[in-house]
């Protein structure tokens, strides 16, 4: 049977530390992705391609509002899709650039997540979206929820309801089977919730890596691959003490994020998802950089955090 690989990119993968944000910094950074995605195709993997977007939705949003009153401003979830369109393209552009335009072909297909109307994770806004603000930035939109973002300074803020089912499911899988590089649940889908009948829109932006989890285990992903800009996961970061995670179980990482090793703001909602999937039956999940995920999904990490289930593994090296 083909093996299976999510490859969740984060929205900073597309714009990186110190960029701001220009289509040719996109175009460039969509390529170094495609790159990884394109060798994953060579050795034989079925992949389906996630990606965050919160510097561009808030980037999207600050456009929204500054246009106005010419222009309305759009609600939150349709700039989701929006950046759906936006990043998908050009994500699917350079796949078929570094392919040399050879079939598989990828595709975006803009893609809807339910949430629960009444978490209470709407009551307590905590996904950063869009730049780092300044003090004047922040006096200028008293309608903005701000945080502190790991310490960085302070970013907008909205809320974060846990994905609970991909609405596209079945034309995902069906596009998969076909040999299609999907590109799927970008930005962490757009929020929906039941009213009725019906699936509303909601006011929300969906971590990616949540919904990457549940999209792999939907699909029945052999591995989910959480791209990131270090090349592993690292134990007492910051410390004397730090050391770099390679192979390790599972029961070891959920140890290791109890004991609080992953905040919040940076690896721990990468290590929380890639325990979710594996919870839910998945092979393995792999966190690092995206040149050196081949490799790590051919069963050598090198330099790679790869988490297994169960509480075989090498640990921290």
């Amino acid at each position: 049977m083909q093996r299976t690989a999510v490859v969740a990119l984060g929205g900073n993968a597309f714009t990186r530390a110190g960029q701001r944000g220009t289509q040719r910094e996109l175009a460039s950074n969509a390529t170094a992705m495609a790159q990884a995605v394109h060798r994953l195709r060579l050795g034989g993997w079925r992949v389906v391609v996630a990606h965050g977007n919160g510097p561009q939705v808030g980037n999207l949003a600050i456009q929204h509002e500054a246009g106005e009153p010419a222009v309305p401003a759009l609600p939150l979830p349709t700039l989701v899709a929006m950046t759906q369109g936006q990043l998908g393209s050009l994500f699917c552009l350079a796949l078929r650039e570094v392919s040399g335009g050879r079939p598989p072909d990828a595709v975006t297909l803009v893609s809807h997540v339910r949430v629960d109307a009444a978490d209470p994770a709407f009551t307590r806004p905590t996904k950063p979206i869009g730049p780092f603000l300044s003090a004047e930035d922040t006096a200028r939109h008293p309608g903005w929820t701000t945080a502190d973002d790991a310490g960085r300074g302070h970013r907008r803020v909205v809320a974060s309801p846990p994905p609970l089912e991909i609405v596209e499911i079945d034309a995902i899988r069906k596009l998969l089977d076909e040999g299609f590089v999907v590109v799927a649940a970008g930005g962490g889908g757009v929020p929906v919730a039941a009213d009725g009948d019906h699936l509303v829109a909601v006011e929300a932006v969906i971590d990616k890596d949540l919904a990457a989890a549940l999209l792999a285990t939907a699909v029945g992903a052999t591995a989910l691959v959480l791209v990131t800009d270090v090349d592993t996961v690292m134990l007492d970061f910051g410390t004397p003490r730090e050391r770099a995670i390679t192979t390790v179980g599972a029961d070891e990482m959920r140890g290791h994020l109890r004991d609080g090793q992953f905040p919040e703001g940076s690896m721990g909602p990468k290590v929380r998802a890639a325990l979710r999937f594996l919870d839910a039956g998945g092979g393995c999940a792999v966190i690092t950089r995206p040149w050196l995920v081949p490799s790590a999904l051919s069963g050598d990490p090198g330099r790679a955090t790869r988490i297994v289930r169960g509480m075989a593994g090498r640990g921290a090296a």
